[in-house]
């Protein structure tokens, strides 16, 4: 942080300290709208199979989000995988491992 207590990205989109209690219920409101999201998708994905019986469902789910979750962030990094594995809370052996799976790591 810059000596006058301003984050780097609220300094880019004109925040200071003051504004941290809106970051927060924004934050909050982001997860919301993200957990809505996946919800809703997963709530059709099951209607959609007309009482058909879903199987491996949790690996599938966690398939069709992990794969655009790092493109994307690999997207807004740039490209740059130490800086994608921190987003993530990964270490970057572990996002390269991930990365080839989905046959990312071109």
């Amino acid at each position: 942080m810059s000596a006058n207590n301003i984050h780097p990205i609220d300094e880019h989109l004109g925040k200071n300290s003051r504004d941290q209690t809106d970051d927060i219920s924004h934050n909050d409101e982001q997860l919301s709208q993200l957990y809505n999201a996946v919800k809703h998708s997963i709530r059709r994905y099951l209607y959609e199979l007309e009482g058909s019986e879903p199987n491996d469902m949790y690996a599938m789910v966690l398939r069709q989000i992990e794969q655009p979750l790092l493109e994307t962030v690999l997207e807004h990094t740039r490209g740059n995988q130490s800086r994608a594995a921190e987003y993530l809370g990964l270490n970057r052996g572990t996002l390269r491992k991930k990365l080839r799976l989905y046959d990312l790591d071109k």
